[in-house]
């Protein structure tokens, strides 16, 4: 059975997925992110979960619990608020841990 790819948010922003046929699960109430994160990710139906970086942010306990595992891949998004970098930081982090420096964002 094939995975497929969950987008968390603000309804706002992520409205426009379900056109493309990610399944949406809005969360105007940034409390039950955390919680709306875990069951996505403990039902194993979703290779990929998108967070908007609001969401991201305030769930850093609970994607924890998935950074050592292969799946679901759980990634920041910018919301309808505006970017604030987050998916580059996470980025550059990787790369950094990765090589011993930052060869690809380093100013």
């Amino acid at each position: 059975m094939a995975k497929g790819i969950a987008v968390i948010g603000d309804s706002e922003s992520i409205k426009g997925f379900s056109a493309v046929g990610l399944d949406i699960f809005p969360c105007d109430d940034f409390e039950g992110a955390g919680h709306l994160l875990r069951r996505l990710a403990d039902s194993d139906n979703y290779a990929i979960i998108y967070l908007t970086e609001d969401i991201y942010l305030l769930s850093e306990k609970e994607r924890g619990r998935y950074e050592e595992r292969l799946s679901p891949a759980i990634i920041p998004i910018p919301g309808v608020r505006g970017n604030q970098s987050t998916g580059r930081k996470r980025l550059s982090s990787f790369v950094e841990k990765a090589v011993g420096s930052d060869i690809i964002f380093n100013n």
